[in-house]
């Protein structure tokens, strides 16, 4: 959607929905945007020029991508560009403003993949007609929640991203939210599966009602999971891994199916994990069977998870 009339001026619609973008996702590639913003045009052409314009405006700026140097530039909003969105009032604020130095250090690759990701959802989305944009995700949002085995500590589990997606089927809609981990094999299996311990101690978390004045003890209540006073149902983890060849990744899910087996907490749980590589999202789409359960039969599947995994199954 474009800004209102109170939109910088001098900008058009395709650089004003690039400003948002950039915004929310932080640092996005020219040829990203491009998918996301003006798929309609056969070349990165327009979109450059709107970005440039970003640019002289001075809402924007760019670095070179360390894998690829200057050929693929990574786009940023200013301070000036930041500021000129949250006063249009369109998107959630965010704190987090990115800089020349952040710009250009370890997480470019890491913010990069999982832009990747998520445009590859809105691609799927446009082309199989159901709905999800380039807003429909966004970064490192907080969910905090307290583990049973550490207590006394709260805790904070930050998935790279919450996506929302619009399935449609005929009159038949149904709306999907998702966590996505990006995994670009920087960090060791076990590591990775105690992210998925994480996941499952949310997913059982119900913060406890306080005691209630007056009472000789604490009034007692049934807990409402924490998750439930965000979502209406608990998303499906999605692990999307990159960084390796195919057949590495290959033996990554395979060891990390294994070490989920292996641990009680993780074979009890009713969470819906799973995981795919980034090549095979892009390729396939969430909604083919791309995507191994982490937890039971290792038959694949699509982003539905249909399946619950439980000790009992």
């Amino acid at each position: 959607m474009p800004y209102p009339q109170s939109a910088p001026t001098g900008l058009g619609q395709a650089a004003q929905q690039a400003a948002q973008i950039l915004y929310q996702h932080r640092l996005v590639s020219t040829r990203q945007l491009h998918r996301l913003v003006t798929p309609h045009h056969t070349r990165t052409e327009y979109m450059r020029r709107q970005l440039h314009t970003l640019r002289e405006a001075g809402l924007a700026e760019a670095v070179g991508r360390r894998s690829t140097g200057q050929s693929e530039l990574l786009w940023w909003l200013t301070e000036k560009g930041a500021q000129a969105v949250e006063a249009v009032g369109l998107l959630q604020p965010r704190a987090y403003r990115m800089t020349p130095e952040a710009a250009l250090g370890p997480l470019q690759e890491h913010t990069f993949a999982v832009v990747e990701a998520g445009a590859a959802f809105v691609e799927h989305a446009r082309r199989l007609g159901h709905e999800c944009g380039p807003l429909d995700w966004s970064p490192e949002i907080a969910h905090y929640y307290r583990d049973e085995s550490r207590p006394g500590e709260e805790l904070c589990l930050v998935p790279d991203a919450v996506l929302s997606y619009v399935h449609t089927a005929g009159k038949h809609r149904t709306l999907l939210t998702f966590f996505v981990e990006v995994d670009r094999t920087q960090m060791t299996v076990a590591r990775l599966a105690q992210k998925l311990h994480a996941y499952a101690a949310y997913h059982q978390y119900a913060p406890q009602p306080q005691a209630t004045k007056g009472t000789r003890g604490p009034r007692r209540q049934a807990a409402m999971s924490a998750w439930r006073y965000r979502y209406p149902a608990f998303p499906r983890l999605l692990i999307v891994l990159t960084g390796a060849s195919e057949e590495r990744l290959t033996r990554r899910i395979a060891d990390l199916r294994s070490l989920a087996a292996s641990n009680p907490a993780l074979a009890a749980t009713t969470l819906r994990a799973g995981v795919t590589s980034l090549e095979q999202l892009r390729a396939r789409g969430p909604f083919e069977p791309v995507f191994t359960p982490v937890l039971g039969p290792g038959d694949p599947s699509d982003a539905w998870l249909r399946s619950p995994i439980s000790a009992a199954a």
